[in-house]
C-alpha cells in the first residue's frame, strides 16, 4: 500500500475532479490518494465522486478553507 499526496491548492473545478481521477487510475487496490484542495465546490465533487465510485472516502479540514480528501483504491 502506499499514499500519494495530489496537490491541487488553487485550482477550482474540474481540475481537481480530472487530477484525481487520472491518478487513481494509475494506482493500486489498497493505495491511499489524499488530493489538497481549497476550493469549496471541489471540497464537494472529489468526495461525492470518488463516494459513487465506490471508493472509501474521508474529508479533513487542514484549516481554514484547506481541505484533504482522503481516498482508499477499493476496485
Amino acid at each position: 500500500m502506499k499514499e500519494v499526496m495530489l496537490d491541487c491548492y488553487g485550482e477550482a473545478c474540474p481540475i481537481p475532479l480530472v487530477k484525481a481521477q487520472n491518478k487513481l487510475k494509475e494506482m493500486d487496490i489498497g493505495d491511499i490518494l489524499i488530493v489538497q484542495i481549497d476550493h469549496s465546490c471541489a471540497m464537494k465533487n472529489v468526495p461525492d465522486w470518488a463516494r459513487g465510485e465506490g471508493h472509501n472516502v474521508e474529508v479533513e479540514e487542514t484549516s481554514d478553507g484547506e481541505w484533504e480528501v482522503i481516498i482508499e483504491k477499493v476496485k
